[in-house]
């Protein structure tokens, strides 16, 4: 099976302007691609883990990947999917990201001898001139089109910034300009970003009178309907000093029955006769699909060692004593002898918020050693800490908290 249609029995293809010369692009290994990543945090997670992986697909088909770091971007905010503003970023933080992301990008992306391509849209977006970009590149634009795209309708009833209206345009030079310097004739992106990347084919047609492609690809969503990498409590991220290796598998263990294939598909590169014939594992088989997700996803970020340990760990703990080593613990701040299991669930990030800690104990989904919790003024002493309390939400979270 060739790669597009790899691709497409792994269900990532969700919109393309023009499939056949794009399935000759890609299948012969002459694709010179984008895909843009915003630095927004000092750690990519597993919303940008979709993007990773295909990038790594398609470069081991042979075609060159250009990594766009969104340092220019990120000034602004992309409005796609979100109902408020970014906050805005100073320089320093914008630098300090980029530099996370490009570090975390190699363990994906294989950037030796010119089979990848790392910029940063920085060096030429905030060089324009204001004047200039709109008489070169505004008239390439119709407000009423860009108006009707889904990424604006969405932000109109709150209110659309005049900075966050520009974004499409940014994103749209960004294409142009890689195309005119780098010879890069697709992008991809999630399928949230077709107008925007419309725009980008359209302005190269209109100012180069070249062609150039867009693909983009299907977000993954959980079974809640919340796009991959959010959960109740946060983000996942790929830095294991932000999520735990162990809390990193415990994600993909935990996902919903009827998405494990869905995932093993878009996001493993497990054969897919592999992956179909686990299409019919039923009740406790599911689980052995989980863990097979669960520690393939883990490899490719962490390495297979500590994917190994983290299995280990996840099996000790729901089958063994209920305790391990390697179980995820946080050092606990205290004033005084005593602190409040609220304060510990917060302080463990098993919750957020103290309203949301309250919450679960009133929901009767906190243990501590073993022990179910059902009063907000359960306190734990300087000598419960000392010997290590074991903090347990539901069925699958598990968390030990230390002096």
């Amino acid at each position: 099976m060739e790669i597009f249609e790899e691709l497409r029995s792994r269900g990532l293809i969700a919109q393309v302007t023009n499939e056949e010369e794009i399935k000759k692009l890609i299948n012969s290994g002459k694709a010179k691609f984008y895909i843009g990543f915003d630095p927004t945090a000092d750690s990519l997670h597993v919303g940008h883990f979709m993007a990773l992986c295909l990038m790594k697909r398609l470069q081991m088909a042979g075609n060159t990947p250009i990594v766009l770091i969104g340092g220019g971007t990120a000034h602004i905010g992309d409005p796609s999917g979100r109902s408020d503003m970014r906050s805005m970023m100073n320089n320093e933080t914008i630098e300090h990201n980029c530099a996370c992301f490009k570090k975390q990008m190699e363990r994906f992306i294989e950037f030796s001898e010119n089979k990848a391509i790392m910029v940063n849209n920085a060096s030429w977006l905030l060089k324009l001139n204001y004047i200039e970009l709109l008489r070169d590149i505004g008239a390439c634009f119709s407000v009423n089109n860009m108006l009707r795209a889904e990424c604006y309708k969405q932000r109109m009833e709150k209110g659309l910034s005049f900075l966050e209206f520009n974004y499409m345009i940014m994103q749209a030079y960004d294409f142009y300009y890689l195309n005119q310097n780098y010879d890069c004739n697709l992008q991809f992106g999630g399928d949230d970003q077709w107008s925007n990347m419309l725009a980008g084919s359209d302005l190269i047609r209109k100012k180069a009178g070249r062609e150039a492609h867009s693909m983009t690809i299907n977000l993954l969503l959980n079974s809640q309907g919340k796009k991959m990498g959010k959960t109740v409590s946060g983000a996942i991220w790929l830095d294991e000093n932000k999520t735990s290796v162990y809390d990193f598998y415990q994600y993909w263990r935990n996902v919903d029955d009827s998405d494990v294939i869905k995932c093993l598909k878009m996001l493993t590169f497990l054969p897919l006769e592999k992956i179909n014939e686990m299409e019919n594992w039923k009740d406790e088989k599911i689980n052995d699909a989980k863990d097979i997700l669960a520690f393939e996803l883990t490899k490719l970020v962490h390495g297979e060692q500590k994917a190994l340990i983290a299995q280990k760990s996840a099996k000790a703990i729901f089958f063994g004593s209920g305790e391990d080593e390697n179980m995820p613990q946080t050092k606990i701040n205290m004033e005084g002898n005593s602190i409040t299991l609220v304060d510990i669930l917060v302080q463990t990030k098993i919750a957020q918020s103290k309203s949301e800690a309250k919450r679960l104990i009133q929901q009767g989904a906190i243990s501590a050693n073993n022990e179910k919790i059902a009063s907000f003024d359960y306190v734990l002493t300087i000598d419960d800490l000392k010997k290590g309390v074991i903090i347990k939400k539901g069925k699958k979270v598990f968390h030990k908290a230390v002096i």
